[in-house]
C-alpha cells in the first residue's frame, strides 16, 4: 500500500519521494489500522533534502526520526549493547558489524528471531544487501 502511494507521490512530483514522506505514510497507515496491525516499522532511506535518515513508526502509529534506531521482539536484549557500541562517527563496515553483532546477541536470547541477518546499507549510490549466514553469525558465550 506504501509502496504504490510513493508511486503515485513519485509521478505527481517528477522525481523520488522524501524519506519523511515514506515515515508518514507508514505513521497514516498504522495509525488507521492500529486495532488490526501490531507492528512497529523502521523506516531509514537517503534523499537529496535531509541525507540519510531514520524513522521509527512505532505500534499505534507516531513517527520518529531518530539518529538509530531498534524495533522487534528481540530488541529489548539490545538496548544497554547498543548504548554502549553505538557512535556517530562511525564507517559503513563498522556500522554493519555493529548492527551484525547487535542482530546477533538479539538472536540468541529471543525465540522468535533467528536463522540469518538481512543487512541493507543505504546511501546516496543506492541500497547494497547483504546476509549473513546462520553458520556465520558472531558468538558471545561459550555452550
Amino acid at each position: 500500500m506504501v509502496t504504490y502511494q510513493l508511486g503515485f507521490h513519485s509521478i505527481e512530483l517528477d522525481e523520488p519521494p522524501l524519506v519523511e514522506t515514506a515515515a508518514n505514510l507508514f505513521k497514516a497507515s498504522c495509525y488507521r489500522y492500529r486495532e488490526e496491525l501490531t507492528a512497529g516499522i523502521i523506516v531509514a532511506g537517503w534523499d537529496k533534502r535531509r541525507g540519510g535518515q531514520v524513522y521509527l513508526v512505532p505500534i499505534g502509529g507516531m513517527c520518529v526520526r531518530q539518529p538509530v534506531s531498534i524495533a522487534g521482539s528481540g530488541s529489548t536484549y539490545i538496548y544497554g549493547f547498543m548504548d554502549a557500541n553505538y557512535k556517530t562517527d562511525i564507517t559503513k563496515d563498522q556500522c554493519l558489524e555493529l548492527v551484525t553483532n547487535a542482530v546477533s546477541l538479539a538472536m540468541e536470547r529471543d525465540g522468535s528471531s533467528g536463522g540469518v541477518i538481512r543487512l541493507a546499507a543505504i546511501s546516496e549510490s543506492g541500497v547494497e544487501r547483504m546476509v549473513v549466514m546462520g553458520n556465520k553469525l558472531p558468538t558471545f558465550y561459550t555452550q
